[in-house]
């Protein structure tokens, strides 16, 4: 390996890019990206609509890694002056001398205040939630007895850990499973969560429970003030850095440093076979402006999905191996942004925003009603995100579908009008003060642990029986990744491609304890 000259990346995301930008850091290989889209960044991209931009999907840049946080910090500055909104608010945050002004630089990371709540009952409730006099009365006695019941009960006895079902339900209780999980789960991943794997659980809530959660917001007035550790759950965390205009701006600037340091990225350049000989990636052909193109490389290190991966292996692949990489489920995504003149909702918090507006980033919409899955106001998470956030609310109304159903078949009118009716229906606003609107569909945008999942491994070992063949990211390793777990898949690929060590490693990398996700 340590001979190679070139290596083919597929997939410009939040992977491939920092696979490049390593290789380009650490070694004489020369990258060489292809990408099928016309821009960087993959899910974690930013969508510029009439200069109001739409963050699909919300990315929060938050890691407790190390190399994650230098690399980002390479990339783009934290701010050094307040932003428009905390000067206008009077805001004070900790900022760090010598960073750039967002007021007259825009490649800079601001400083964000991480607001998210569960909309239920027409209510809000915290997220995570806790045991309050907020909850209890947005409950009602009834209910919060019931709730408390049912965690006490599964303190006691705990369920086998056979589903993602008993994996809350054993650190919520059933109550509180059934009011802020089931339906919301079933919402994301088109299943029952009884029918789900609890190895997504155990990847993305980690060691949460209401014990902790409850423990978290006790503990909190000793924190700020120093007095004892400050290390929380990352659901626990109160802030996060993001790019002035979106989580695709660091791409997009990482993209640059890749081709200002000698890397090379191919647009518009979708792969459609694989030749294998020998248990080696000879060619890589993809389709360009209606022709094929044939590309050699040393190495190859894929983000692409593993599904479409397989299917465009040029050689005979084991059956059972093609059966399960070729069924792997996905979600597909759809965002409607809306231009409003103001919400509906109230803000009844103690936290000033411009025009007096919710201050959440995300709200998790849990009413059983609706499909609608989350919302964002892009206003809280950047006020340079929308073209004029005095005047203006941004929001971002997320479904979670599959390809070919009948919200994804929908076309673009339909589906903005039921999107509408939706965030009418349940008070988000009046249909009279919205102004303009979009929508975004995204496939692939989820890994999901179901179906053919539970075999994955044989899939995953005939992939590393590849000698050249590096599979990194999301989709790439079919992993309900974060952006920094996806850095790290990239990140590992390098190292271990530099040492010529064991590919396992790329997959344990959460394993092994070399990153947190976020």
């Amino acid at each position: 390996m340590k001979d190679a000259k070139t290596a083919l990346i597929i997939g410009a995301g939040p992977a491939g890019l920092t696979a490049a930008y390593k290789l380009l850091e650490q070694s004489e290989i020369l990258p060489i990206i292809v990408e099928k889209e016309l821009f960087v960044g993959g899910i974690s991209r930013t969508v510029n609509y009439k200069e109001n931009r739409i963050d699909i999907g919300g990315h929060r840049f938050f890691t407790k890694n190390k190399e994650v946080k230098k690399i980002w910090n390479e990339i783009m500055p934290i701010q050094g002056k307040a932003s428009i909104d905390d000067k206008l608010l009077g805001n004070v945050k900790p900022v760090f001398p010598g960073g750039p002004d967002p007021e007259k630089e825009d490649t800079v990371f601001l400083i964000r205040r991480r607001v998210s709540r569960i909309l239920y009952l027409r209510k809000f409730f915290d997220y995570p939630i806790t045991i309050s006099f907020k909850t209890i009365s947005n409950l009602g006695i009834i209910n919060t007895l019931r709730a408390g019941a049912g965690y006490a009960w599964s303190v006691v006895v705990k369920k086998k850990e056979d589903s993602l079902e008993n994996f809350y339900i054993n650190r919520f209780g059933l109550s509180l499973y059934k009011m802020f999980f089931k339906d919301y789960t079933e919402k994301v991943w088109g299943k029952d969560p009884s029918e789900l794997s609890a190895t997504w659980g155990a990847q993305r809530v980690k060691g949460l429970s209401l014990t902790k959660a409850i423990l978290a917001f006790i503990l909190k007035p000793l924190k700020n003030i120093g007095l004892i550790n400050s290390n929380v759950e990352t659901s626990l965390i109160e802030e996060f850095i993001y790019p002035k205009k979106g989580p695709g701006q660091l791409w997009e600037t990482m993209a640059d440093a890749i081709k200002e340091n000698g890397g090379k990225i191919i647009y518009n350049a979708e792969v459609e076979k694989i030749v294998l000989v020998d248990d080696k990636i000879d060619t890589v052909s993809c389709k360009m402006n209606g022709e094929n193109v044939e590309f050699k490389a040393d190495l190859i290190l894929s983000s692409m999905p593993v599904s479409d991966l397989v299917k465009s292996f040029d050689a005979t692949i084991p059956e059972t191996v093609y059966k399960v990489a070729t069924e792997l489920p996905y979600r597909d995504f759809i965002t409607v942004g809306l231009l409003v003149n103001k919400l509906k909702l109230k803000n009844t918090t103690k936290i000033k925003t411009i025009s007096n507006i919710v201050p959440d980033c995300w709200i998790y919409v849990q009413e059983p009603d609706v499909k609608i899955g989350r919302l964002q106001i892009f206003n809280n998470w950047s006020p340079y995100m929308v073209n004029d956030f005095k005047k203006n609310v941004w929001i971002g109304l997320e479904y979670f579908c599959n390809e070919g159903d009948a919200l994804w078949e929908m076309d673009d009118d339909e589906f903005i009008k039921f999107a509408i009716d939706e965030v009418v229906k349940i008070g988000i606003v009046e249909r009279e003060d919205i102004s303009d609107y979009t929508r975004i569909k995204v496939k692939k945008a989820y890994p999901s642990y179901f179906g053919s999942y539970d075999q994955f491994d044989i899939v995953k070992d005939y992939l590393n029986s590849i000698e050249n063949l590096y599979c990194i990211g999301r989709n790439g390793q079919h992993r309900y990744n974060n952006m920094d777990h996806s850095m790290l898949t990239a990140i590992e690929a390098v190292n271990t491609i530099i040492s010529d060590g064991d590919k396992i490693r790329v997959w344990n990398v959460n394993t092994e304890g070399k990153y947190h996700e976020n």
